[in-house]
C-alpha cells in the first residue's frame, strides 16, 4: 500500500462524537511510551503525524486519522496508568472500553508491545481483555532495532509460551522499528489485504 494522504480528522474522548462514516478503522493502542506515535509517522511517511513526546502518557483522547481518503488510523490512548482492578474489571480507561464496545468501524485493533521488554502484565492482561470481547488484534513488537536478531525471537518466544497457555494460537504479530522502517510494508500489507476483502480501492 502507497499512502498518498494522511490527514488529521479529529480528537475527543466522546466515542459517539467519533466521526460519523462507515469507513473501515485499524485502532493502535499500547502502554504508554511504547513508541506509538513514531510509528504511526513511520507507516503514514508523515514526521509530525502522531504528536511525539518524551512524556508517557501524552495521547489522553481518540484520534482519527484519514488515510488514502478511504480508511481511519485511529490512535488510541496508552492504557500505562490505568488502575487495574479485575474485580471492578476497569482495568482501562472508560472510553478505551467504550470505543471498543460501540465502533462497529472497527476492523481490528494492533496492540503495541516494547521488544526490549519481559511479557508486561498489563500488556496480557489486554490482549486477554480484548480475547474476551471478542475484539481481533495482532500485536506490533516496537524498537526492533534495540536488539540483536536473536533477542527478539527469544523475547518474541517468551510471549507465544505465555500466550498459548490461554490461546489456541498465537495471535498475528509483527516486528517493526520506526528508526529503521522495519516493519512498515509488513503492517500496511496486512491493512491494505484487509481493505481489500472489504473491496476498498486502497491504492
Amino acid at each position: 500500500m502507497h499512502i498518498k494522504s494522511a490527514e488529521f480528522v479529529m480528537s475527543n474522548s466522546d466515542v459517539a462524537k467519533c466521526p460519523n462514516s462507515r469507513l473501515p478503522e485499524y485502532a493502535f493502542i499500547g502502554r504508554s511510551n511504547v513508541g506509538k506515535s513514531s510509528l504511526i509517522n513511520m507507516l503514514t511517511s508523515r514526521k509530525s503525524l502522531a504528536k511525539t513526546s518524551g512524556r508517557p502518557g501524552k495521547t489522553q483522547l481518540i484520534n482519527h486519522f484519514l488515510i488514502n481518503k478511504n480508511w481511519h488510523l485511529v490512535d488510541l490512548p496508552g492504557y500505562g496508568y490505568a488502575r487495574v482492578s479485575k474485580s471492578s474489571k476497569k482495568t482501562f480507561q472508560k472510553f478505551i472500553t467504550q470505543y471498543f464496545a460501540m465502533r462497529e468501524q472497527l476492523v481490528t485493533a494492533f496492540v503495541l508491545v516494547d521488544i526490549r521488554h519481559k511479557p508486561q502484565p498489563i500488556d496480557l492482561e489486554f490482549m486477554q481483555w480484548l480475547g474476551e470481547n471478542g475484539i481481533p488484534f495482532s500485536i506490533i513488537f516496537t524498537k526492533a532495532d534495540k536488539l540483536k536478531p536473536k533477542a527478539i525471537e527469544n523475547h518474541v518466544e517468551d510471549y507465544k509460551n505465555i500466550l498459548l497457555e490461554t490461546w489456541e494460537d498465537m495471535p498475528n504479530y509483527f516486528i517493526t522499528s520506526s528508526s529503521k522502517d522495519i516493519g512498515k510494508d509488513e503492517v500496511l500489507g496486512y491493512i491494505d489485504t484487509l481493505n481489500e476483502n472489504m473491496n476498498l480501492d486502497t491504492h
